[in-house]
């Protein structure tokens, strides 16, 4: 009997994992509209052509003055000119104000806003009076030409996952296109005789494959390209098809099941037999087994591959913390955790594990977070329910109202 395989901290998995990825970088790159490329993970820098905003403008709706003629609150000042926003003024009139609008380029000679809140228009002959009701400061409410982003300046920078803030930010430079990786590729199967779809019968001893749309929806998320080849049946040879078939056209091949040590887990033998594996034992719960490794084409290149665990819980977050991470590394994007959110517990977690522990949690109303009562690596209800995870260092006890880590799914999931 083989003696059990040590465990290895998370930690020293996910840089084993970087590095086996690195001689599989994905180095094809696609210019798309910037209208277009959410979720994308940038090629290169994005720098800034102009200064943002081009110019000094307002930004409140009001009188441009400047304030040597405004000696005092209650000066009365002719109006000589009405700017709104896309409309280049004249220069200032001494002696006189300029009704402007929010956006609105500010007029040589001026060098204050004041807000209509604190003037009051005096109609009259041409555009009438203003009387301006407060002293202005120098400078109140204008803003200054580059406060945003000066010109020449990185404004997003390469192997970051564009937001739709990031894509208005590069709007905002004038950039059209942006520069972006090419997806990632990726072919996705589960192994197990026991695995039937909805809406086929479930015979005795069967189960629903659950894990097939939780990764396939984990995969779109993150924004690769998922060719889904279904259930593959608990034989070596049908392993190994499988395999073949997925590595020809894939950069990664991501399975469920069959990465234990039992006699129907062909997994491991199957990856051997055509390519390179590591079999990590990883000290976290939920989770340990995961196998990792490379998948010969014919043509002498080969696809990276990732087997997962099969228990649903186990399967999710193993695929948050290493799969994720395998994702990024592809893409030359940082290969990190979230630094995750120092937040209150309002539970208590009184039996430690030895081994680092991803809880199932929910913020509450109160600003703090809840645990789902049943933290069980097939129980499923809980990731449904959970909006993120607690991060429990090995051997570390909770109590109620102590700070822990959280980690939002929603950075684990598209990060």
């Amino acid at each position: 009997m083989n003696a059990p395989q040590p465990l290895i901290s998370l930690d020293e998995a996910l840089a084993r994992l970087v590095a086996g990825v690195a001689p599989h970088r994905i180095v094809e790159t696609e210019s798309v509209p910037t209208v277009d490329a959410l979720g994308r993970v940038l090629a290169v820098n994005v720098l800034s052509m102009l200064d943002v905003p081009p110019g000094d403008n307002s930004s409140m709706d009001g009188w441009a003055v400047n304030t040597a003629d405004v000696p005092a609150a209650g000066t009365v000042l002719p109006v000589s000119q009405r700017i709104p926003a896309g409309v280049v003024g004249q220069p200032l009139r001494r002696g006189t104000a300029a009704r402007i609008f929010t956006g609105a380029q500010i007029p040589a000679g001026a060098d204050a806003v004041v807000m209509q809140e604190r003037c009051e228009a005096i109609p009259g002959e041409g555009l009438g009076a203003v009387r301006i009701d407060e002293l202005p400061a120098f400078g109140q409410w204008i803003r200054r030409r580059g406060e945003d982003v000066l010109h020449g300046a990185i404004v997003l920078h390469k192997g970051s996952r564009l937001t739709p803030q990031g894509l208005g930010l590069a709007a905002s430079v004038g950039a059209a296109t942006l520069a972006v990786c090419r997806r990632p590729r990726v072919a996705l199967f589960s192994t197990g005789d026991e695995l039937v779809m909805p809406g086929e019968p479930l015979k005795p001893g069967a189960i629903y494959n659950s894990n097939r749309y939780t990764l396939r929806g984990l995969l779109q998320a993150g924004g690769c390209e998922v060719t889904d080849l279904g259930i593959v049946p608990d034989r070596l040879d049908a392993t190994c098809t499988a395999l073949e078939r997925a590595a020809r056209f894939h950069d990664l091949i991501l399975t469920s099941g069959g990465v234990s040590v039992g006699e129907e887990d062909h997994l491991k033998a199957a990856i051997q037999a055509r390519g390179t594996l590591e079999h990590f034992q990883m000290a976290i719960k939920p989770g340990r087994p995961l196998a990792f490794g490379t998948v010969r084409r014919d043509d002498g290149t080969s696809a990276l591959v990732v087997g997962l665990p099969g228990n649903p819980v186990s399967s999710f977050v193993t695929y948050l913390l290493c799969v994720t991470t395998v994702l990024r590394a592809m893409q030359g994007a940082p290969a990190t955790l979230p630094a995750g959110l120092p937040l209150r517990a309002d539970f208590d977690w009184p039996r430690p594990d030895r081994r680092r522990e991803f809880l199932r949690v929910r913020l509450n109303e109160q600003g703090g977070l809840d645990l789902f009562p049943n933290q069980g690596s097939g129980v499923l209800t809980s990731a449904a329910w959970a909006d993120g995870l607690v991060d429990i260092p090995a051997g570390q006890r909770i109590v109620s109202g102590e700070t822990v880590r959280y980690l939002p799914l929603s950075e684990l999931i598209a990060r």
